[in-house]
């Protein structure tokens, strides 16, 4: 075995900034329709849960029960698009005119975070934020008068979620694209194919893929396949992977 060593180059990894923020509502279970996020300035990942409950029995800790573990965020943004107004329950009932207090609605978000090295600084790589079935809270807005020190309002939202199923594992709400492992593995037209979903391109309208379709949309992409969508498979029955580094 290799002697371990610190600090090598390259290795020194560190993450930082947000950006590429999308926003998606949901409607009925999807969401078809995602819309760019602009001014959004942080996101605070806050899950809760998971708690061990210690149980013990012949003056013994006899075993410890863990808490379901739920998944939460707060929201901060200088400005936020028109659509995430149906978020905080507020409807246009005419055009110019808002009411506040009614049903919000449920919104997917996905957003961007930089991965650094000391070779190639936040050009190393980033991860891709998927959050499901997003409920807002309410939140205070606290308007001044303009000074000589003007700053733009921050506004901040707490949200909490609902986890979706997962095929062979438990059901989450949160899921991460590590563009540095899809590099690494010869998948980068894999992520590509995910972020045309995610982002949108010249044909398609931005959308938020469910779990499920994002393992369809890697099989799809990783693999060879014939003008039937069908796995090209090699001489003993293993699909042929479509390697693509850079």
């Amino acid at each position: 075995m290799p002697k371990l060593i610190w600090g090598k180059t390259g290795e020194r990894f560190y993450e930082g900034g947000i950006n590429h923020a999308v926003l998606y509502l949901k409607v009925s279970k999807e969401y078809p329709k995602g819309v760019a996020w602009n001014g959004l300035t942080a996101v605070t990942e806050s899950p809760s849960g998971a708690e061990p409950t210690p149980i013990y029995a012949d003056d013994i800790k006899y075993l410890n029960l863990l808490s379901a573990e739920e998944f939460g965020a707060t929201i901060e943004a200088y400005t936020y698009p028109d659509e995430f107004k149906r978020c905080l329950g507020e409807h246009s009932i005419i055009p110019g005119v808002t009411i506040g207090q009614q049903k919000k609605s449920r919104f997917g978000l996905c957003y961007r975070t930089l991965i650094g090295n000391d070779k190639n600084g936040t050009d190393y790589g980033y991860k891709i934020h998927l959050i499901y079935d997003c409920l807002a809270s309410s939140s205070e807005k606290e308007f001044n008068t303009v000074n000589d020190s003007p700053e733009a309002i921050t506004f901040s939202w707490e949200i909490n979620t609902n986890p979706i199923s997962v095929d062979g594992f438990k059901p989450t709400a949160f899921l991460v694209l590590d563009s540095t492992k899809f590099k690494s593995s010869g998948l980068v037209n894999v992520l590509r194919g995910i972020e045309e979903v995610l982002y949108g391109s010249s044909n398609t309208s931005a959308r938020l893929p469910l779990i499920s379709e994002i393992r369809e949309l890697f099989q799809f992409y990783a693999y060879l396949g014939d003008s039937d969508s069908e796995l090209i498979l090699d001489n003993i029955g293993n699909p042929i992977q479509s390697t693509v580094y850079d």
